[in-house]
């Protein structure tokens, strides 16, 4: 994606310039290996893993800016700790990324992948389908993304129930939805969409026990990250039927690979983390992820996740 694109060229008015497109980041050893002596790295994909190893080996090393919302690849209290900046591009794939989640949740909800497979070996499938007006949207996590996702809900005609992990209840209301505990969403929700950042407190959001709380006619919805969610008991809910479906961009290891039990469920529509891949997110994230990197040279860092620790 950034060579040779209008982002790379800009990004070699600043000095030497060295894109590496192959796969394998997430070996230590090699990731050090390409950028031991960059004093910043445009990271684009979240496989790479930026680790305190890395800090450590990599010494010219002060700035990392992500093209994306996602910095669980990094470890950001080692960043700060050795003196590193992290900037990253929020906003920059949010109506994508929501439009992505209400593909997903109409599509499941019709069952559209299924019904187009079966059309073409000869049936002509009419069994009930999911509409969406007049059902109950759970939201979690309120930023750019999932602001945008209770925008287009509305429009559906869903009453939407959020909630936000900063707590901040005037904000849900200010989007048109409700506010509401995470157990009385999952209880009362038709539909789950997740949209929170993976941090510690994230990780595992939703386990065996949310599982237990939700509709046995509920769909799930995860274009966050995979590691929101409890693995095992995602897998288990959808072959029991504790819910009825899921739509999924976001995996727990990725790309899958090709025994993964999620492949089997026929209860699954899956999308390989592209919900933001598209022409205008591509253009004016590498171009925000460069102009953060011409900010930090200028000494006025721009989208700062982490700062070097004083």
């Amino acid at each position: 994606m950034f060579d040779g694109s209008a982002a790379h060229e800009r990004a070699r008015k600043l000095g030497e310039v060295h894109v590496v497109t192959a796969r394998g980041a997430d070996d230590e050893a090699e990731l050090i290996k390409r950028i031991g002596r960059a004093r910043v790295a445009i990271n684009i994909r979240a496989h790479a893993r930026f680790t305190d190893g890395v800090f450590a080996a990599c010494r010219n090393l002060a700035m990392i800016s992500v093209w994306g919302t996602g910095t669980d690849n990094i470890d950001l209290e080692a960043a700060g700790r050795r003196g590193i900046t992290v900037c990253n591009t929020p906003g920059v794939n949010a109506f994508a990324v929501a439009e992505h989640a209400v593909t997903l949740m109409l599509a499941v909800g019709r069952k559209l992948v299924r019904i187009d497979r079966e059309m073409r070996g000869g049936a002509w499938p009419r069994e009930m389908l999911t509409q969406c007006l007049g059902k109950t949207l759970g939201v979690f996590g309120t930023g750019t993304i999932g602001a945008r996702v209770i925008t287009l809900a509305k429009a559906l005609g869903m009453e939407v129930l959020a909630w936000s992990a900063r707590g901040d209840e005037g904000h849900v209301r200010s989007l048109g939805a409700r506010p509401a505990a995470k157990d009385d969403i999952l209880r009362a929700a038709d539909f789950v969409s997740l949209h929170l950042r993976l941090t510690p407190e994230t990780r595992g959001f939703l386990t065996r026990r949310e599982f237990a709380l939700m509709k046995k006619s509920a769909i799930l919805v995860n274009t966050g990250r995979g590691a929101l969610v409890e693995r095992e008991a995602l897998l288990d809910a959808l072959r029991q039927g504790r819910i009825a479906a899921a739509g999924l961009d976001v995996f727990h290891e990725e790309p899958l690979k090709p025994d993964d039990p999620v492949l089997a469920l026929p209860n699954v529509l899956l999308s390989p983390h592209n919900a933001g891949q598209t022409p205008e997110v591509i253009r004016d994230g590498l171009l925000r992820a460069v102009a953060n990197v011409e900010n930090f040279l200028k000494g006025a860092p721009t989208d700062v996740v982490v700062a070097p620790v004083k």
